[in-house]
């Protein structure tokens, strides 16, 4: 079981990792190098179509970017020189995210995504509609969105050690933004990250047949009119393990929170095991809840939890 202290210590080595980032941004004329053949670039769309259909590494300065890039094929990894240090702020391609991804395959490590808004309200960071991702060492911050997928059957995404923070909001005509929202993927795994101060929406929604979350933290004791730690709205099977969490005061919806099938049986939820989490309330909070309400009558595999009072283990809806 991973300890409360030992998270929030793992969220503030990252908060002190991005300090610099409020810095003027102090990168050269060309602040992106694809690795392999050491060319710079001024603009991220440039450095991607010079990997093309490739496989290529972009390197990129730290500083904090306006600028953004559409990846329609290869294999690419955008790669932060310093973990922290290269923040994209504000800017989306396709009125879509600072990174629209519909490659082969993406890979992000240490980068810094904020302040990502769009009309549709569906602003993100990330944009995945082909292919499939992993992301480690980054963090999401105040957006729409921090993550945000298309149906993509047979992809994969994959999220280690990574911060989501201040994200979601339920102000759109087309319904709640979420700090995650994959959709029809073929897999999911959350690992070692953090989600906190949710703005609307569900700290982690997914529509993936396979999950797997395994030692991170829903701290959603600063969130504001927040939803379900997790949402499996079409069932799933896999694993939700060793996680910490706690459940805010400011709820629109705090009926539950772990939800398993909320919008019908896309997928099978049998294989879905629960166990080793540890949830709590904040203080001040003087409801009840429910730690896994399920849908699928399906849910049978809950294993020991640390559970706080008032909180039913289980519930058939």
């Amino acid at each position: 079981m991973i300890k409360p202290a030992h998270i929030a210590l793992a969220g503030a080595a990252l908060a002190a990792l991005v300090i610099p980032f409020g810095i003027a941004a102090a990168q050269s004329a060309a602040p992106y190098t694809v690795v392999e053949t050491g060319r710079s670039y001024g603009r991220l769309q440039d450095a991607v179509n010079a990997i093309g259909g490739g496989t290529g590494t972009i390197r990129i300065a730290p500083g904090r970017f306006a600028d953004c890039a559409v990846q329609t094929s290869g294999n690419v990894t955008y790669a932060a020189a310093t973990a922290g240090q290269s923040v994209f702020d504000g800017v989306t391609c396709e009125g879509k995210a600072a990174l629209v991804l519909r490659g082969t395959s993406a890979k992000v490590e240490g980068l810094v995504f904020a302040n990502m808004r769009v009309p549709d309200f569906n602003g993100a960071g990330i944009r995945l509609e082909h292919g499939s991702l992993a992301v480690s060492q980054s963090w999401f911050r105040d957006s729409q969105q921090g993550i945000l997928t298309g149906p993509v059957p047979d992809g994969v995404m994959t999220i280690d050690k990574s911060t989501f923070t201040r994200l979601g909001t339920c102000d759109g005509p087309g319904g709640c933004a979420h700090s995650i929202y994959a959709g029809d993927l073929g897999a999911v795994t959350v690992t070692r990250s953090r989600f906190e101060a949710g703005r609307g929406g569900h700290y982690l929604k997914s529509r993936a047949a396979k999950i797997a979350v395994l030692g991170c933290s829903f701290d959603d004791s600063a969130g504001r009119a927040t939803n379900y730690m997790i949402d499996l709205p079409g069932g799933a099977a896999g694993r939700i393990a060793n996680n910490w969490f706690v459940q805010g005061a400011n709820k629109e919806n705090h009926s539950a929170f772990i939800a398993v099938a909320a919008e019908g049986k896309a997928h099978s939820s049998a294989g879905l095991v629960i166990e080793g989490n540890d949830a709590r309330f904040a203080p001040g909070v003087s409801w009840g809840s429910v730690w896994v309400a399920d849908w699928s009558g399906e849910v049978s595999r809950i294993g020991t939890n640390a559970l706080a009072s008032g909180l039913t283990r289980y519930e058939k809806r």
